[in-house]
């Protein structure tokens, strides 16, 4: 864990580094009231064991937070920390603990802290937010309250968007706030903007157009994909993200760009679409579709739970994604190989 008086120095000196995997909750029981454990047990291990990869991000968006108790929120830092620090104990921690409830968020954040989690991620509270002073009296609350290093979690998800400048004063005025989490994808200067305000914050742009564009390299953001998918891009026996990322880090950008395309890289992406974070009946909103991040993870052969779909408020993947989708893992060559080559626990 690191705490709150380590936070900064901690952020400086590299401390968020490599592919963090966002997990998915894996459901299971009549109607998917129950959670699959030993299902998520093998993600963690798959994740940090057989790809390799340095970090976790826990109970956030493609976990579907919205649709969990509180108590099934814990377990799930629990299990995951436990299965994590065993298999690689190096591997950072990040946990969301955000809720609608300031106090439900701190009861999270407390937990986490306790469990040896690094970091607790804030999403913006989605319902009834007065804006930059709302947030920053909710992220407040919280530091007063716990000891741990706390990162910003800036999505449309949410409902409102924070401006770099509401971002660079939390960061100002509480110096747990180490990093943020900007998943816009709208408008990429809102990062540059926001470096100027607060040099020190740790920044993942989720539109990665920037890191070909050397941003990496000036310094704007980090070098760390602190919440993504990974463990959907590549197989044990086709390391084709991690090399892509490792040659960005390494301002080998030329040669990463090359790579992508190369490797197939760059169509799998666009094969996918935009099924992740679009729900066609609802086209300008920005969503993590839980059942499209599982859907790919079972296609490619990885455990998710004998229930396929969300809890509501979360609609039905249509045949028509499931075709593209499928279809777009199985031209990518990783239909089936999440466990080909892949040590066994």
């Amino acid at each position: 864990m690191v705490s709150a008086r380590e936070a900064r120095d901690w952020a400086a000196s590299g401390g968020l580094h490599g592919i963090g995997d966002s997990l998915y909750t894996p459901f299971c029981g009549t109607h998917g009231d129950a959670i699959d454990f030993d299902a998520y047990r093998q993600l963690v291990r798959y994740c940090v064991g057989a790809l390799g990869h340095d970090m976790l991000w826990l109970t956030s968006g493609i976990g579907e937070w919205w649709s969990l108790t509180m108590e099934e929120r814990k377990k799930l830092v629990e299990v995951a920390v436990d299965e994590a620090r065993a298999v690689a104990p190096a591997t950072v921690v990040q946990a969301c603990t955000s809720a609608c409830s300031v106090k439900e968020a701190l009861e999270l954040t407390l937990h986490a802290q306790g469990c040896g989690a690094d970091i607790c991620y804030l999403q913006t509270p989605p319902i009834e937010v007065h804006a930059g002073e709302g947030v920053l009296r909710f992220f407040q609350y919280i530091a007063d309250r716990s000891d741990i290093a706390l990162g910003i979690f800036n999505t449309p998800s949410s409902g409102y968007v924070l401006t770099a400048e509401e971002m660079a004063e939390i960061h100002r005025r509480i110096p747990a706030v180490v990093a943020v989490k900007e998943g816009v994808q709208d408008s990429i200067s809102r990062s540059a903007v926001l470096h100027s305000l607060a040099p020190q914050l740790v920044i993942w742009e989720c539109d990665l157009i920037v890191y070909r564009a050397g941003w990496l390299q000036e310094g704007i953001v980090g070098a760390a994909q602190l919440g993504t998918s990974g463990y959907l891009f590549e197989t044990p026996d086709k390391r084709c993200y991690s090399q892509y990322w490792q040659l960005l880090w390494d301002g080998e950008i030329a040669e990463a760009i090359a790579f992508a395309r190369e490797s197939g890289l760059d169509a799998y992406q666009a094969a996918l679409g935009r099924w992740f974070t679009e729900y066609p009946g609802r086209a300008d909103y920005f969503t993590h579709w839980g059942e499209a991040f599982r859907y790919v993870a079972s296609i490619i052969g990885l455990p998710t739970g004998e229930y396929p779909y969300s809890r509501p408020p979360q609609g039905i993947l249509p045949e028509r994604a499931k075709t593209q989708l499928r279809r777009a893992v199985e031209n990518a060559g990783m239909a089936g190989r999440a466990f080909v080559h892949a040590p066994s626990w």
